[in-house]
């Protein structure tokens, strides 16, 4: 099992491909190019909002953040009432919420991670595509 990442697992599927002279399509790659393919069709002033609204995207703070914080907190405050309501009908309704709150808790992080990274990749094809027409428009 390999707790690398996602990058070591693309470098390990790319590698292997061109140590063996395969002419397979590597999807993550595929999916790269697509999405620049379709930014180079775009004018470069509309090329810039996109880009502006990425970044936007990509610095903005997001409820998850805010939430992973300040939910805790709030639990804390309520914790006398929290823990009377929860032990009211013995563990099982505490397991329930634990359980509840940390899946949200863990997916809502992963979500919001995974959609800085893809507007970060969005970012950097705009720069590119942009550098590239720098000389050229």
């Amino acid at each position: 099992m390999i707790l690398r990442g996602d990058a070591h697992k693309l470098y390990l599927k790319v590698r292997s491909v061109y140590m063996h002279n395969k002419s397979v399509n590597i999807k993550e790659l595929e999916e790269i190019q697509e999405i620049r393919n379709f930014y180079s069709l775009i004018n470069s002033d509309k090329l810039k909002s996109i880009y502006y609204r990425m970044v936007k995207e990509k610095n903005g703070s997001g409820i998850v953040p805010i939430l992973v914080t300040a939910i805790p907190w709030f639990f804390f405050l309520f914790s006398k009432q929290l823990h009377s309501f929860l032990f009211q009908h013995g563990i099982l309704p505490w397991i329930i919420f634990s359980v509840f709150y940390l899946v949200t808790l863990t997916l809502s992080v992963i979500i919001h991670f995974r959609e800085k990274a893809w507007a970060a990749l969005h970012i950097e094809i705009i720069q590119d595509i942009l550098s590239e027409r720098n000389g050229f428009d």
